[in-house]
């Protein structure tokens, strides 16, 4: 499964999976993942939804999260989309927690595959 985050940027290889694996912990440490959900999507620079990928918990105990990121997702045209990771609460919450930086807008990168 190629992929990778880094800073603000996840980058797939365009027609790959991924999995996307995060560990979800706060200030005061692990956080309760019973009956929470993770959303990602990714949009153009029109803001048009190009695909939305919901998480599966991995490991409730240690705080774990995939998500599963399709080659049908990544076979869109290459270059740079922008998208977030919202944490949802079975309490209402909402946390953005990709990117981490309130400031930044997170980027979703495709770059070329040879092989199809």
């Amino acid at each position: 499964m190629s992929g990778k985050i880094q800073n603000n940027v996840i980058t797939v290889r365009q027609g790959d999976s991924f999995a996307l694996k995060l560990q979800i912990s706060d200030e005061n440490g692990p956080v309760n993942l019973s009956n929470a959900e993770l959303v990602m999507q990714v949009r153009n620079a029109n803001d048009v939804l190009m695909f939305e990928v919901i998480g599966v918990i991995a490991d409730c105990e240690n705080d774990k999260m995939v998500l599963l990121i399709t080659p049908e997702q990544t076979n869109i045209a290459v270059g740079e989309y922008k998208c977030d990771i919202q944490l949802n609460g079975s309490d209402g919450s909402v946390h953005t927690i990709f990117p981490a930086n309130i400031n930044q807008t997170g980027v979703f990168v495709i770059t070329p595959q040879v092989t199809r």
